[in-house]
């Protein structure tokens, strides 16, 4: 698994490249994209696993809906309300999403205590695999620097369509 800070690397050096590629990709709308980018995620994920890197967990925040908090305060027996003011604020975007990283609820071996319950947004990520591709690749740019799936994925983006 390569680590973090070599992932940043890489991606820093591709950005510009990734860039271009997903900008084309994003006028020219290809039909099969959404078979394509499932198909590269599949492939990223037999050699990829997720739990020796957890990368995700430690660096970024999911943004929560509703039904998540209601569903994850319920578990952990507290009021949404209680649940929002120990571990969210809203962002920028007017998004919940949790005040510190790695994530209160990733433990030392990179599992999560709430892994059944967790955010929907932690669940789909990281949306490689998701319908309307398309709509998330600015996402999927940022998102190279923190996951080496979607890295692969993008490369096989590359290659796909020189």
């Amino acid at each position: 698994m390569i680590e973090p800070e070599k992932l940043k690397k890489l991606a820093d050096e591709k950005n510009k490249e990734n860039k271009s590629l997903l900008q084309k990709i994003k006028k020219k709308r290809p039909k099969n994209l959404d078979k394509i980018a499932r198909d590269l995620h599949e492939k990223a994920f037999e050699n990829i696993d997720c739990l020796s890197c957890a990368n995700c967990c430690k660096t970024i925040s999911p943004f929560l809906i509703d039904k998540d908090i209601q569903r994850i305060a319920s578990h952990l027996r507290m009021k949404p309300s209680e649940f929002v003011s120990k571990y969210l604020y809203l962002d920028k975007d007017d998004d919940y999403v949790f005040k510190e990283t790695p994530c209160p609820f990733l433990m030392q071996d990179n599992y999560c205590k709430i892994y059944e319950l967790r955010p929907r947004a932690c669940k789909e990520y990281p949306h490689t695999n998701r319908k309307r591709f398309v709509q998330i690749l600015d996402l999927t740019l940022k998102n190279t620097y923190t996951c080496l799936a979607v890295f692969e994925v993008v490369k096989g983006l590359r290659e796909e369509f020189k």
